[in-house]
């Protein structure tokens, strides 16, 4: 039976917590020990005696949380780990590089806790690989019908659109992505031949750690000193230059150098209405790092599991909607302490 009275994961106050491995999977308070899914900080938090997590994430945990090689064990996608009797294993999750999702595997249960995940190829992050089980714990970040994704290659035609455009007008073109992951995946996807790039030095720092300035072809993009912006620069005011910046960049002194510029955010939250002037910018790019209300039913039912927990966004609403939809599936909110994604 999966809906025994000591299931394999349970909710606490430090987190989501596996009693027979006394492990806890995305802890936001210090433990002994933990698994990660990946390196945002909603997930990957400081203070915890030792860490797991896949291959690619073990170089930004050490530059996010200042972890050292003894504290942090990388493992591959499908390698196993066994704490005491318990197997754990990471799966793709699609979200970022280095994301995944766990399997936990006991009693003849399996358990998937999926982290944050999206359904799209990006080009450059592992595509999510549903994993079969029989309780699937499952954000739902974007969990309306509201939230529908369209294909990353028409987002792309309208950011390059809005590029050249900025330019015939004498602008520098500003585009506010979270540093881990959005911001790699406009980078891959971006048409370099319209104009000179320049990154933030927040993300040529993850370009770096994650080695994938080589990888990606991305060796002429410029990283810039995190210098007070009246300092001379090689930027001359002509050049307008698409630039890549974090969110909180926006609206600061340090865009001064760039002269004349035109605001950009890429997120999903542009796809409600109003986000755009909220967020202060002149255009919004609606492209998310999570799965869309379609996606996330989509992978739930891959996985033919016979219950699943919510957390992270619209729990309540998207819980609805699969109990009228799936009459048999045993569906409910896991945790207030799961908030919305910090980098989304």
């Amino acid at each position: 039976m999966i809906f025994n009275k000591t299931p394999l994961l349970v909710h606490t106050t430090s987190g989501l917590y596996c009693p027979e491995a006394d492990v806890y999977l995305d802890p936001w308070r210090p433990v002994k020990r933990a698994l990660i899914t990946h390196a945002h900080a909603d997930h990957a938090r400081p203070g915890s005696g030792s860490y797991v997590t896949h291959r690619l994430s073990v170089a930004l945990l050490h530059q996010r949380l200042g972890t050292t090689s003894e504290q942090v064990q990388g493992m591959e996608y499908g390698e196993s780990l066994t704490i005491r009797g318990v197997r754990f294993s990471f799966h793709p999750a699609g979200h970022v590089p280095g994301s995944a999702q766990i399997l936990v595997e006991s009693r003849g249960e399996r358990w998937v806790f999926s982290g944050d995940y999206k359904t799209e190829d990006d080009g450059f992050t592992t595509p999510i690989e549903p994993v079969r089980c029989d309780t699937f714990i499952s954000e739902c970040t974007f969990g309306l019908p509201i939230f529908s994704w369209r294909p990353q290659s028409e987002v792309f035609a309208e950011i390059h659109s809005w590029w050249r455009s900025n330019r015939e007008d004498g602008y520098a073109s500003v585009i506010a992505a979270y540093s881990l992951g959005k911001a790699q995946r406009v980078l891959t996807n971006l048409d370099r031949s319209i104009g000179p790039v320049y990154v933030h030095p927040a993300i040529q720092r993850l370009n770096q750690v994650l080695g994938l300035n080589q990888v990606l072809g991305l060796n002429q993009v410029l990283g810039l000193e995190n210098a007070a912006p009246e300092a001379p620069t090689s930027i001359a005011k002509d050049e307008c230059p698409l630039v890549l910046v974090p969110p909180a960049v926006l609206g600061t002194p340090w865009l001064k150098r760039f002269g004349e510029h035109r605001t950009a955010s890429v997120s999903g939250w542009m796809a409600i209405s109003g986000m755009r002037r909220r967020r202060g910018v002149d255009k919004g790019f609606v492209l998310s790092d999570h799965a869309d209300f379609a996606g996330l039913e989509q992978i739930i039912r891959a996985t033919g599991a016979e219950q699943v927990f919510l957390t992270h966004g619209y729990t309540a609403q998207f819980g609805r909607y699969l109990s009228e939809q799936y009459p048999s599936l045993k569906v409910a909110e896991l945790g207030a302490e799961f908030a919305l994604e910090t980098e989304e």
